[in-house]
């Protein structure tokens, strides 16, 4: 389990941006609302931080092939949410550098490892905005680590934010991974 100080740090910088980053985020979703957001059915919800270390990055590398985020988080929120106490998927926040600045994002994974839905929580650029979009973001529910979630192939690029659209397959390929890893592979031990 992370320290609370670590929480704190991620909290302060998906609430406010990187501070290295001057331009204003436009904050679609926060952190309370996300899990509700993906999986507006559940009932009961249990966050639990987990840790990123540079065995789970490299296991994460091996899961999403020649997809290469550019953000490794030292830890990564999710979320297990439940309906009547059975477990219906899996929610992690996650962030990958659109142009220039970071894009934080929730996916949530149903348990048989397929996204189930995404949504924008924080978008930071001047342009490509639209990929917080539902018409955007559809496109990669039902998608698997076994599918391409690549730009120009299964996911339809958006004119004007194609670097925003191609870290968010990135962003994807990332999530299903870091959920594959902390909840659905039973015979590895859990980070």
């Amino acid at each position: 389990m992370i320290r609370r100080h670590n929480t704190v740090w991620l909290l302060a910088l998906l609430l406010a941006g990187f501070t290295t980053f001057t331009q204003a985020a436009d904050v679609y979703v926060t952190l309370e609302e996300a899990p509700r957001t993906v999986f507006p059915e559940a009932d009961k919800f249990e966050r639990k931080d987990v840790k990123s270390g540079k065995e789970f990055q490299r296991r994460i590398k091996e899961l999403i092939g020649r997809s290469k985020p550019s953000i490794w988080e030292p830890f990564y929120i999710t979320f297990i949410a439940r309906k009547n106490d059975k477990v219906i998927g899996y929610a992690v926040v996650c962030e990958e550098i659109g142009k220039h600045r970071p894009i934080t994002f929730i996916t949530a994974v149903t348990p048989e490892g397929k996204v189930k839905d995404v949504a924008v929580m924080m978008y930071r650029e001047a342009y490509g905005g639209e990929v917080r979009y539902h018409g955007f973001t559809k496109q990669f529910r039902d998608k698997g680590l076994q599918d391409p979630i690549t730009a120009r192939r299964d996911i339809r690029n958006i004119s004007g934010a194609t670097l925003s659209t191609r870290a968010m397959a990135r962003g994807v390929r990332k999530a299903l991974a870091v959920i594959q890893l902390a909840y659905l592979n039973e015979e590895e031990e859990k980070p």
